[in-house]
């Protein structure tokens, strides 16, 4: 835990580069970028090899991904182009500078739905609307957007301006959308309707960079693609 307490390293990814991470009440998803795998972990104490109890597997359809979301029992991946700078290409792998979004039953692994991301380029963060699940939110990184998508007929219904470069995780709440920017270490709430910035947390230079995020109760977990950590950010959310 670092000094004031607020941030602390709580275990390590089952993957070597946890890009994108989503809670659920069984545990923690989280996805592979070389290999688009995805597991669920436990969030019980970590053992010797400082990681959780490993609950299960699947591969999937994705490639290179970027982010992770969870609602209602499936899995939304944000597939950032191919995983040519990774691995072999696959023949489902999206194309080079063409982002995707997968949609995977969490009890049997298989692929329930495959949209391309509106307006095409790469994505990272991915959360469906905590206001209004029909609703999914998604990195248009090509616009330097976050674009609000109704699910049923993939249209898009709003966007707002990103405040910088790289931007990644996010976590839905009822007041704010809160968006993880990588280069700079921080994550920033964000008026949903309009874009406009509001508090700041800073991530401190001795803990692991930030990449996915997701909410659990009032803290937030995020997962560091190159150290393969999961830190915990302490009481974010109030009440």
């Amino acid at each position: 835990m670092d000094g004031n307490g607020r941030f602390e390293r709580i275990f390590r990814s089952p993957y070597a580069v946890p890009n994108g991470i989503a809670a659920c009440p069984d545990g923690v998803w989280v996805v592979d970028q070389i290999t688009d795998r995805v597991a669920l972990v436990s969030l019980d104490t970590p053992n010797d090899y400082q990681v959780t109890h490993f609950l299960k597997d699947y591969p999937s359809d994705s490639s290179n991904t970027s982010g992770l979301s969870w609602h209602d029992g499936d899995l939304w991946l944000a597939a950032n182009g191919s995983s040519d700078l990774w691995r072999p290409s696959r023949e489902q792998d999206a194309r080079k500078g063409a982002g995707e979004v997968l949609r995977m039953d969490t009890d049997t692994g298989e692929l329930k739905e495959r949209r391309l991301l509106p307006g095409g380029g790469g994505t990272h963060g991915i959360e469906v609307d905590c206001r209004d699940p029909d609703y999914i939110w998604l990195s248009t990184l090509s616009r330097q957007t976050l674009s609000r998508v109704r699910i049923a007929d993939w249209s898009v219904n709003s966007t707002i301006p990103l405040q910088h470069d790289r931007s990644h995780g996010l976590v839905s709440t009822e007041e704010a959308l809160w968006i993880v920017y990588t280069n700079e270490r921080t994550i920033v709430e964000t008026d949903p309707d309009t874009g406009e910035p509001g508090r700041t947390i800073n991530i401190p230079d001795d803990m692991p960079q930030p990449h996915g995020m997701t909410r659990q109760g009032a803290d937030f977990l995020y997962c560091d693609a190159t150290s393969g950590w999961i830190v915990r950010v302490h009481d974010v959310i109030d009440g």
